[in-house]
């Protein structure tokens, strides 16, 4: 039996199969189409302001330490990065909240064989904007303050040295908790409950988003792997017995 920190690449690896499957084609291809206009937005910008960026945060040294800053370069290339990528990772899912909890539910029906969802309209992906946007606002307050104290770690000399690092950790964290909170919210599983759930399976969680995080860096490829995330998240839910979690604490 796989070590739990293990899994997360495997159930990443089932979702990417899932989405690219016939059944589940036309609830990926809306959110890919905006993804793909919000990434060549970004990049485009990053690719005129990276090393402004990157100068902007980089400390002042004086001279007799200015051999330092050839080893530093690369540490603040590797946080403005991490920082890009957290603001079009953030962008995306708020963007595609609507549609990523759809894919989940489709995405549960065919892992479990059983439709206990409403069938597919319109007016039902239209009806959970605002419940999906409500959560995603959760997130974004969960994130805000956590990410607000790692910027600002990173213009502290010397201490900012861990930023990078510390931004690694965090996003892997910050992947499970964005990609299982979609069959998380579905099954009506509250916010703090869904934390303590994958508390209680940390090394799964950190696997899972360990291996979404790494994905999602690599350009264009990223922009396939955000369904694939959603579907591997809600194949890591079922499998875990995340459902039967949520109806248990609702009895």
């Amino acid at each position: 039996m796989p070590a739990p920190v293990l899994s997360g690449p495997q159930y990443l690896r089932e979702g990417l199969k899932l989405v690219l499957s016939p059944g589940l084609r036309l609830f990926v291809l809306l959110p890919l189409a905006i993804n793909l206009v919000l990434f060549v937005g970004l990049i485009y910008l990053a690719g005129h302001q990276f090393s402004l960026w990157v100068d902007t945060l980089m400390p002042s040294l004086p001279d007799w330490l200015s051999f330092l800053s050839y080893i530093l370069w690369p540490l603040f290339v590797v946080l403005v990065g991490l920082m890009v990528f957290f603001t079009f990772t953030m962008l995306a899912n708020i963007i595609a909240a609507p549609f990523n909890g759809f894919l989940a539910e489709k995405v549960e029906v065919v892992i479990r064989g059983t439709d206990d969802f409403p069938a597919f309209s319109w007016g039902e992906l239209v009806a959970m904007v605002p419940r999906t946007f409500a959560r995603e606002a959760r997130k974004l307050g969960y994130f805000l303050p956590r990410a607000l104290g790692l910027f600002v770690l990173s213009f502290i000399p010397v201490i900012n040295l861990v930023a990078a690092p510390l931004w690694l950790l965090f996003g892997v964290w910050m992947m499970a908790i964005q990609y299982i909170d979609y069959p998380a919210d579905n099954h009506k599983l509250g916010w703090n409950e869904m934390l303590a759930w994958l508390r209680e399976k940390r090394w799964q969680s950190l696997g899972f988003g360990g291996s979404v995080y790494l994905v999602l860096l690599i350009p264009l490829v990223n922009i396939l792997m955000m369904p694939a995330a959603v579907a591997g998240a809600t194949l890591f839910w079922v499998r875990e017995q995340g459902a039967e979690t949520a109806l248990a604490r609702q009895g």
